[in-house]
């Protein structure tokens, strides 16, 4: 067990730091997991508090807000506590939260954040250095101005002493992460059934960010150069088709994905095509070979060594952990058509 593993194991007093117009069914999600958990294992082994600067309820951005609630100094001595922030978190991020998130840290507390509770550790300075996540429509701007901090696009980034989570229901998927390095797979996997889960996201999955929120919503031609990536992956169109259909040069077509990517237009039309197919060897049936035809790659080798240079394992092993060694036999070719339109491979 690592570092990390070992901290995340020893987790069981939980604090959720309420910020005006928080966003309620991240923090419901986080709390429901625990309940199962508690529930289904047969004993109590997760306790958890909300909190609040004053130790009154707080609103939510749906206007409800839990019955009880603490102040830092009476809920005891949590393991981890989570700041729930949503929408206009800018206005409630003060001098007083700002200070209270210090002080815990100074007490060896672990520190996370769901939705854009991120931010109030953001401007705390209490994620320079780390890792971290962030709902993606607040990424771009925390990004420009913070650059010690390592904005990462998944659902949940768990780094050191640091627990941040995206928003929505990606709070499950990291609280069963905890979970999971306390009590193992099992109880994990009847919390998922519980809560009919189809399956339990991990630190590989991203957030979906559209390209106008990854751009500020002011480059459109390459929005819908993005757009006709996405709606090309099975015959994957060339750098040159990509520039005519947007009616603009390849060296400029080039120039922006640099410029505002800091990426070429092949590696950014590969990684969606490698999200895509990841997607396709966890949610259906489909043989690795049908999912390689369906994503634009010319064999199953192929397929195979761009999946493991992104995700650092197979596609084999990510549909059979188990097999993580084994790798694909031959790799059979693909028909013609799709040979022929996946040149953009090489673009």
């Amino acid at each position: 067990m690592n570092e990390v593993s070992e901290k995340l194991s020893t987790i069981r007093r939980i604090g959720f730091l309420t910020l005006n117009e928080y966003t309620m069914i991240a923090l419901s999600s986080a709390i429901e997991v625990l309940r199962m958990a508690n529930r289904l294992s047969g004993e109590t082994h997760y306790h958890w508090t909300i909190l609040s600067l004053d130790g009154k309820p707080v609103s939510s951005s749906n206007g409800l807000s839990y019955a009880d609630a603490s102040t830092y100094d009476a809920a005891g001595d949590p393991d981890i506590v989570l700041v729930c922030g949503g929408t206009n978190v800018e206005r409630f991020v003060n001098d007083r939260v700002i200070n209270l998130l210090r002080r815990m840290a100074h007490d060896g507390i672990v520190l996370g954040g769901l939705c854009t509770g991120t931010y109030a550790l953001v401007k705390s300075g209490l994620l320079d250095g780390y890792k971290c996540t962030v709902h993606w429509e607040n990424m771009a701007g925390l990004r420009e101005f913070h650059p010690r901090v390592h904005f990462q696009e998944e659902l949940f980034v768990i780094d050191r002493d640091r627990v941040t989570c995206s928003g929505g229901i990606a709070p499950i998927d990291m609280m069963l992460s905890i979970v999971r390095a306390a009590f193992g797979k099992t109880l994990v996997a009847d919390i998922s059934n519980q809560f009919i889960l189809e399956r339990v996201r991990d630190g590989y999955d991203r957030q979906h960010i559209p390209m106008a929120a990854r751009l500020g919503y002011n480059n459109s031609a390459l929005v819908d150069i993005a757009a006709l990536m996405e709606a090309n992956f099975e015959e994957p169109l060339t750098a040159v088709e990509l520039a005519k259909l947007a009616g603009l040069s390849l060296r400029q077509v080039q120039r922006m994905f640099q410029v505002s990517l800091d990426t070429t237009p092949t590696k950014y039309y590969l990684q969606l095509r490698l999200r895509r197919a990841r997607e396709l060897l966890v949610q259906s049936q489909m043989s690795i070979t049908q999912i390689a035809i369906t994503c634009g790659f010319q064999s199953t080798c192929h397929f195979s060594k761009s999946y493991r240079a992104l995700y650092g394992r197979t596609p084999r092993s990510e549909r059979h952990p188990q097999n993580s060694v084994n790798e694909f036999g031959a790799s059979p070719p693909l028909p013609r058509r799709a040979v022929s339109r996946a040149r953009a491979s090489s673009i």
